[in-house]
């Protein structure tokens, strides 16, 4: 009997079952793969996100320190044309300077003159001091005085001053200048207390002048006391424009006493002083002028704040103009550093008006 043939299958189940295995491996391993590179993916996005923040922090630092760098550069701005100005009122200042030293420069040949003129000058008053004090000693004693001044050691005082007439008009420079001889300690001592103001040497010394000048009055002639600095003012309130009796020893008394409680202060306005002259009525027939430099104020306010030497001569002469003619001028010249030509004009003052001129000593009166 013959053998039946078995039928043979290309497909069988077994090789299914193996093609499913090996696609479910496949679809795994992709799975896994797939779940690797995202957890890749978000560790590095993680990284850049992280980088980005770092980014966005440095340019906002930048963006701080960029408005910083602008206010300091409008600071700089600001700074640069401070100094400009600086440079420039400084270079004004030092133009100033130069013109000065120039006036010095141009004046010096001149002020020798001055001073080798003024010098036989003194030389001529200092012999007519001695006469005079030879004519007094041989006139035998004065007539009574309405006040007493006694100096250091009971001395007697001549100095050749005319201080006689039948109206005396005395004008005292108030002015901080009179506060000492040097200009440093002129500045130390303005701000000073008023207390320690009156007792500077130098101040003292005019008042004690005064205080001689009265009692060398005549008792029957008249006189008035004005102080000046910025304006002139007479020692007695109330007094202006009157002329007070030396008779009344109260009223010199009274004078002298305001010079000796008024510290000195302000400018030097020695045209005011002489317009006090020229509006006295009747006008005074001797004037006693106690200075010790030129003015530094006139008629009318200064247009700036420095005054130079020619500056002083111009308003000297203003105030000489002023001054009504006919009148002596008797000159009492307190030390004064750096003023080298007032000695010179207030001599020449002196000599003109037919007065006297005396440069005060330390010791004097």
């Amino acid at each position: 009997m013959a053998r039946r043939r078995r039928r043979t299958e290309v497909f069988s189940m077994s090789f299914l079952d193996c093609m499913s295995c090996g696609f479910g491996a496949v679809i795994l391993f992709f799975m896994i793969i797939n779940a690797t590179v995202k957890e890749q993916s978000d560790i590095e996005n993680q990284e850049e996100l992280s980088e980005v923040r770092r980014i966005e922090r440095e340019v906002l630092e930048g963006r701080k320190n960029l408005v910083q760098l602008r206010n300091t550069l409008e600071e700089t701005n600001d700074e640069i044309v401070r100094a400009e100005g600086d440079t420039e009122r400084l270079i004004e200042r030092i133009r100033e300077l130069e013109e000065r030293l120039a006036e010095y420069d141009d004046t010096t040949v001149a002020r020798e003159e001055s001073v080798e003129q003024l010098r036989a000058d003194i030389e001529q008053l200092e012999e007519a001091r001695r006469r005079l004090a030879a004519e007094v000693e041989s006139s035998g004693p004065a007539g009574e005085a309405v006040r007493a001044f006694v100096g250091d050691g009971s001395r007697q005082y001549l100095s050749g001053l005319r201080v006689g007439g039948e109206r005396t008009l005395i004008l005292v420079d108030s002015s901080s200048s009179m506060l000492d001889e040097n200009v440093v300690n002129i500045i130390r001592r303005r701000i000073q207390p008023p207390e320690q103001q009156l007792r500077s040497a130098k101040w003292r010394q005019a008042v004690a002048s005064v205080d001689w000048i009265t009692t060398q009055l005549p008792r029957e002639g008249k006189f008035q006391v004005y102080r000046f600095n910025e304006k002139a003012e007479p020692a007695i309130a109330g007094s202006a424009g009157l002329w007070l009796d030396v008779g009344d020893g109260d009223q010199l008394e009274r004078a002298v006493q305001v010079l000796r409680t008024t510290p000195p202060s302000g400018g030097t306005n020695l045209w005011a002083a002489f317009r006090v002259a020229s509006e006295m009525s009747p006008r005074p027939d001797n004037i006693l002028l106690l200075v010790d430099s030129l003015p530094t104020l006139g008629e009318r306010p200064p247009a700036k704040n420095t005054v130079s030497p020619g500056d002083r001569l111009r308003l000297f002469g203003q105030a000489v103009r002023e001054l009504p003619s006919g009148i002596p001028v008797n000159i009492l010249m307190y030390p004064m550093e750096g003023d080298y030509m007032a000695p010179v004009e207030y001599w020449k003052l002196a000599y003109r008006s037919r007065g006297s001129f005396m440069s005060i000593s330390d010791d004097w009166p």
